[in-house]
């Protein structure tokens, strides 16, 4: 998968990265290679929680229940 981060340095001097397509998604480090590394395993650790999520959000099979109209 490709995904675009937003580097920049910080006003303490350390980098920090954005990823404009997953919101909220945020990291730095202390070099531009380091937070880009950063930023990939934030990246990788968001969309694992957004899957999780939505696999919660499913209905169980105990839930679902068939009838016929």
């Amino acid at each position: 998968m490709e995904i675009k981060i937003v580097v920049r340095r910080g006003e303490a001097g350390y980098f920090v990265t954005r990823v404009p397509a997953l919101k909220g998604c945020w990291s730095q480090g202390n070099t531009r290679d380091e937070a880009v590394e950063n930023a990939k395993e934030a990246a990788a650790l968001w969309l694992e929680v957004e899957q999780e999520k939505r696999t919660r959000e499913l209905p169980s099979a105990s839930e679902i229940v068939a009838v016929q109209i």
